[in-house]
């Protein structure tokens, strides 16, 4: 073997067992999934009827407006300093 593919094979490995190092890092200090609170909306149903083609030129639907309202969050207290981010 060349000293070319050594020092890749090494620099291979290397990457791997950081990778492998990292991952099992994050993994260890996830939290537990918290309970979120989850709302089910009603089934809505749509019935329609085909009219021939030639018939109607153009079809205008009604509009329909939907609101919602977000439900009151509580947030976690922070243990650790975090860069707060707006996303």
């Amino acid at each position: 073997m060349t000293t070319e593919n050594i020092f890749s094979a090494v620099l291979t490995l290397s990457l791997l067992a950081g990778g492998a190092v990292a991952f099992g890092s994050d993994v260890a200090r996830t939290p537990a999934a918290a309970k979120v609170a989850t709302v089910t909306l009603p089934t809505v149903t749509v019935t329609g009827h085909r009219i021939a083609a030639a018939a109607v030129a153009e079809v205008t639907l009604p509009t329909v407006t939907i609101v919602g309202r977000r439900a009151a969050t509580e947030v976690a207290v922070e243990t650790e300093s975090v860069e707060q981010r707006v996303q």
